[in-house]
């Protein structure tokens, strides 16, 4: 019989200033463990106030009170 183990979802909040360009960030990203080597993705963080990656779940969310300015 085989267990499966579940990992809790890990939730990474982030400042407006650690947002790349067009308000993304990138995963795995360098706080993660080694653990988490999957391809590097970008996610849009700016639109909604958070994102999750398709490879490992992680939520990157706006930390409260932080705008994301959207000068072109």
């Amino acid at each position: 019989m085989s267990t499966s183990i579940q990992t809790p979802m890990t939730v990474v909040e982030v400042t407006a200033a650690e947002l790349l360009g067009p308000g993304v960030v990138y995963c795995p990203n360098p706080k993660q463990d080694l653990g988490s080597n999957h391809p590097k993705v970008f996610i849009d963080v700016a639109t909604k106030g958070q994102g999750k990656c398709p490879y490992c779940g992680t939520v990157y969310k706006l930390k409260a009170g932080e705008k994301v300015s959207h000068g072109h």
